[in-house]
């Protein structure tokens, strides 16, 4: 196994593009394990912790700019109120250790299902910015899982960054694992409110071979929500609403059964946290608005 250490960011787009079959490390919470397990072999591992710029982010006026490599630590202690689906998230990828040295774009970039970030992302309404010496894309992340543990880069494409839309109202994410600390989920679940644009976003994780939103849900929320001046209004949301969009995102899953979990475990434990989650961030969005004081 060779080792690849660049200085810098073209030095790694020039280093990806000769040998397109290196993979990329930062934290190394995922690549690290595979390698000491011996469940893979990577010709060349590539180091990418003396690029500065992967472990910034900028706060614009409508978007984080998230670099690759910034750590779950970082979102924690210094974005909850930007993006605070994927700090509660964050919040939930195993130690402090692993919360340390792992990062969203690790988190992308080994597209696992059960991957912590991906509903948040999903929910949140996110881009992925690759480049490679052919130039830069955008993806959104929807677009980006393209099936188990496999994802959308080109063999010599590189992450760059994460672009989040920022909060414009509450948002939450719910995990359920067989413990309560370091543990992979079983199913994840993650919702957005969008009052700005009067939507809802959802993100479920760990119940189909890749993250996926509950676009069925979304939209009967949505056209409830408009339909009964909901967003004016802050009524409450009735039970059968409420049950009725549960349901659909349960439906939204296709799990497998395995060591974690049955597949019928995991549908009605999508349903069940769908639920809750739209009870909480409701009730947060009649209590505060559009304003997001208080957030979780």
């Amino acid at each position: 196994m060779d080792f690849l250490r660049p200085a810098g960011w073209e030095e790694a787009l020039a280093a990806k593009a000769e040998h397109p079959t290196a993979v990329p490390i930062a934290g190394g919470t995922d690549v690290m394990v595979e390698i000491n397990f011996d469940h893979r072999r990577p010709e060349y591992l590539m180091d990418l912790n003396r690029i500065g710029e992967l472990s910034e982010w900028t706060v614009g006026e409508e978007h984080v700019r998230l670099g690759a490599s910034v750590p779950y630590t970082r979102i924690m202690e210094h974005l909850r109120t930007e993006l605070p689906g994927l700090a509660l998230a964050s919040h939930t990828v195993g130690s402090p250790q692993i919360r340390n040295r792992g990062s969203v774009g690790g988190n992308l970039g080994a597209a696992s299902p059960a991957g912590d970030a991906h509903p948040a992302l999903l929910a949140a309404g996110a881009e992925v910015e690759v480049e490679s010496v052919r130039g830069v894309r955008r993806i959104p992340v929807e677009e980006f899982y393209t099936g188990v543990k496999r994802n959308a880069l080109a063999p010599d494409e590189l992450i760059r960054s994460v672009l989040i839309k920022k909060a414009s109202g509450p948002q939450q994410f719910s995990k359920v694992g067989t413990r309560n600390a370091m543990v992979i989920a079983v199913c994840a679940f993650g919702i957005a409110l969008h009052p700005d644009t009067r939507t809802v976003k959802t993100g479920i994780g760990s119940a189909a071979p890749t993250p996926l939103r509950a676009r069925a849900a979304e939209d009967f929320l949505n056209a409830a929500l408009e339909e009964g001046g909901f967003w004016d209004n802050g009524k409450v949301i009735t039970p059968s609403v409420a049950k009725q969009f549960a349901d659909l995102a349960s439906g939204a899953c296709n799990p497998i059964d395995d060591v974690r979990g049955t597949a019928k475990y995991r549908r009605h434990a999508v349903g069940i946290m769908a639920r809750r989650t739209l009870g909480w961030t409701w009730e947060q969005y009649r209590a505060t608005g559009t304003t997001l004081e208080g957030a979780a």
